[in-house]
């Protein structure tokens, strides 16, 4: 309309300079009305059918999984099952797109397959396991909490201002009973990864599982904790901010607890950063798990001077189930389903619901006391020793002649090696006796005699003793020893 009114009013010379205009004006008009410009993935020449058929195919990215080979990491023994198993899903594909039964034949590869996976799941080496227990589809922690809790709800903050995200805490319900929940957590990814810091917490992880432990103490709620870490993080900023502080306060305070604390280990337990939140009334252990006090990579660079020497370490560590079990490290293994907990979470969610909930029931009888006595007795217990005295520093020696001796016997039946050993035991027995006899007759002493710690103890009188004739020794090689008889003869 503006270009014919120009023409009008300028006449033709005008209309001969406007011309130039018309014809860049009216062609995006016409080009934008006859073919709008469209993203360039859109399909071209294609129907309301087309249209429906390329949207499908980019909504089936977003799905559920129908493969879960897809997502998942294959382990180097585990590559045969993979095989196996791709072999079955093709016989049983050629069997419908032909219409053959193949049943039989399909039953028979499926019964090798689970023959195998069993077999060689029962007799993996501590590397296997190591390997096992650090699958990156293994379920999380979160992934475990969500999934046997009737409710959960998670809390952040140690009330200084910091918020550890490879620490999870937070208050959940299972069979109605509330519980506190806290644990390492890992990333699916790498940058989830990052963000948890790959499991490894810093000192304000730990003051943040601390505050809500000593909650927990406050309003009677048990404490479930699961252990999945490499370790505590051991960068210049985790050392600046009082990392080692942070889990000696949290070894300290959870023995002062008055309610049951269970810790579950379902991945690794490294170090001070799985004891931090592992000083527990009873601790188990998921199948294919780990416990150890350094990595095996660690281990071998410290002792091997090789991280080469890894698979050897992990051997040496002892840091399997089975062999934590034996060592009464751990109290329970949890049974994982066949190809381990990353092969069928879904039905490893319910054996660690039920082991928590059967050692739960244990402690939900007893007393505050009974339970404080009882976490500081499972401690206490740790370790094994023997106690015997030697001669010059050769205890392989003497471990040999004793157990080849037949020894004798105490007054009160106790076995000694010798007859001299048997009086050396009576005479610490008769002196614990005269000093508790001691201790009852002075009871309105003013300055009451206190032994001091510990000396009660089998063994730290002989040590304090062996000392004192070792400085007497050396004082009268040198000669500057006097005997008591002759100080008093002086005086």
């Amino acid at each position: 309309m503006q270009v014919l009114k120009s023409k009008q009013l300028l006449g033709e010379a005008g209309a001969a300079r406007v011309a130039p205009r018309r014809h860049v004006s009216v062609r995006p008009i016409t080009h934008m009305q006859a073919a709008p410009r469209l993203p360039p993935d859109t399909p071209k020449e294609r129907g309301a059918e087309g249209g429906r058929e390329w949207l499908g195919t980019i909504l089936s990215r977003f799905g559920p999984v129908k493969d879960k080979s897809q997502n998942t990491a294959v382990l180097e023994f585990e590559k045969p099952l993979l095989e196996l198993d791709k072999r079955i899903k093709e016989v049983r594909k050629v069997a419908e797109e032909n219409g053959v039964d193949v049943t039989a034949s399909i039953a028979e590869l499926e019964t090798r397959a689970r023959q195998l996976r069993k077999e060689t799941y029962s007799r993996l080496t501590p590397v296997q396991r190591l390997q096992v227990a650090r699958h990156p589809n293994r379920p999380t922690c979160l992934d475990i909490i969500l999934n046997i809790t009737d409710k959960f709800v998670e809390l952040h903050g140690d009330r200084a201002g910091l918020d550890d995200p490879a620490i999870v805490c937070g208050i959940g319900s299972i069979n109605g009973t509330p519980f506190m929940m806290i644990g390492h957590q890992k990333g699916r990814n790498t940058k989830e990864n990052i963000r948890r810091n790959f499991g490894m917490p810093q000192p304000n992880g730990y003051r943040k599982a601390l505050r809500f432990m000593r909650h927990a103490d406050k309003f009677g709620l048990p404490i479930i904790t699961f252990v999945d870490t490499p370790g505590a993080y051991a960068g210049k900023t985790a050392e600046e901010l009082g990392q080692g502080e942070a889990i000696a306060v949290n070894l300290r305070e959870m023995f002062g607890l008055r309610v049951p604390i269970i810790s579950v280990v379902i991945g690794e337990g490294g170090s001070g950063g799985a004891l931090a939140i592992g000083c527990a009334n009873r601790n188990l252990i998921m199948e294919n798990s780990v416990y150890y006090v350094a990595s095996p990579e660690a281990c071998a660079a410290i002792l091997w001077k090789s991280r080469a020497a890894a698979g050897e370490a992990t051997e040496a560590l002892r840091i399997t189930a089975p062999e934590l079990v034996k060592f009464e490290v751990m109290d329970h293994i949890i049974p994982e389903p066949l190809g381990g907990a990353h092969a069928d979470p879904l039905s490893a969610f319910p054996m660690v619901k039920e082991a928590i909930m059967e050692t739960y029931a244990e402690y939900a009888v007893m007393t505050e006391e009974e339970i404080k006595l009882d976490r500081y007795a499972k401690f206490r217990k740790l370790g094994q020793f023997q106690e015997f005295v030697v001669k010059g520093g050769d205890w392989r020696t003497g471990l040999a002649e004793r157990q080849a001796a037949a020894g004798t016997t105490t007054k009160t039946g106790a076995w000694a090696f010798s007859e001299a050993e048997a009086r050396y035991i009576e005479q610490q027995a008769d002196a614990d006796e005269r000093w508790e006899k001691l201790m009852a007759e002075g009871a309105e002493w003013l300055n009451r005699p206190v032994q001091p710690p510990g000396l009660g103890r089998s063994g730290i009188m002989d040590v304090a003793v062996a000392m004192v004739e070792t400085r007497r020794r050396k004082q009268l090689q040198s000669g500057s020893y006097m005997p008591s008889s002759l100080l008093n003869t002086a005086a």
